[in-house]
């Protein structure tokens, strides 16, 4: 009996002295992967920042690159989609890709209107040709948005966009979470690419984003581009028109939902009161 005894302690103590090795090998691969993970995130920022270390130069110190750069602003701010179109133009076999880098430009430069360059993506390629162009580098310079938040965080974020509205878009973030991306992208006078900023530094995965962004984007990229192909002459005006009442309408409902939630709040507040 004693000797049974004698190998049950003994099978004992082997097992439990593998579990304390199997635990050991755990805590050590654990600690091993999250140094691996600092070190990755490390050089991914010590690259991004070269990256942008490297364009801030060629901006400043190459005449150019400078002049180039003042250009593309000036177009944006003139409001004008048939400018743009003629700049995209004048590259001839070139022109949808200077398009699409032209599209991750304003989306990293915010705030520069998107949809001038979406109407001008139509008029340039045809109305369907223009809204996969305009949709498919609009995705790449959200992403690319998206992960110089997630890189280098709120600081460098402010100093691309604004402080203000990024508190505006955080606020947004509080309240409607998720959804901040489709209601932000029915703002077509709403710079989308501080939401795609701010996406990247909440907790957000970057599929969901992803997936959020493309399936908000699309509807209006689709409306655009539809009324961007028919744009002539006088129908200009009618469209910017239309624009501005779009906008006014979604910020009225927004303003409307707000409303109707600080009422609710307040209420609560006060039946918590009568309670306590």
């Amino acid at each position: 009996m004693s000797e049974i005894r004698n190998d049950e302690n003994n099978i004992i103590q082997n097992d439990s002295q593998e579990t304390t090795e199997i635990d050991s090998t755990k805590s050590v691969d654990l600690q091993q992967g999250k140094k691996k993970s600092a070190k990755s995130k490390w050089i991914s920022r010590g690259i991004l920042l070269a990256v942008i270390v490297i364009a801030v130069l060629l901006v400043v110190f190459v005449k150019p690159v400078r002049d180039g750069f003042a250009k593309i602003t000036s177009m944006f701010a003139t409001g004008d989609f048939t400018v743009i179109g003629d700049f995209v133009k004048s590259y001839g076999v070139y022109a949808a890709a200077v398009s699409f880098l032209l599209m991750i430009l304003q989306s990293v430069v915010a705030p520069l209107p998107a949809f001038l360059l979406t109407f001008a993506n139509a008029n340039l390629f045809g109305w369907w040709q223009g809204a996969i162009l305009s949709w498919s580098s609009a995705m790449a310079g959200a992403t690319v948005c998206f992960f110089i938040a997630r890189i280098l965080g709120r600081d460098a974020v402010i100093k691309l966009t604004s402080k203000v509205g990024l508190q505006q878009i955080d606020g947004f973030f509080e309240k409607y979470g998720k959804n901040t991306i489709l209601i932000c992208r029915l703002l077509p006078f709403v710079s989308f690419d501080i939401v795609s900023y701010a996406a990247g530094l909440t907790s957000m995965s970057f599929w969901s984003f992803f997936v959020a962004t493309g399936i908000g984007q699309l509807p209006a990229t689709i409306v655009y581009s539809y009324v961007g192909g028919m744009l002539t002459g006088g129908a200009k005006l009618f469209v910017t028109a239309l624009l501005i009442l779009f906008a006014l309408t979604a910020l009225i409902f927004l303003a409307r939902q707000i409303y109707m939630q600080r009422n609710k709040n307040k209420k609560e507040g006060k039946e918590e009161g009568k309670e306590a």
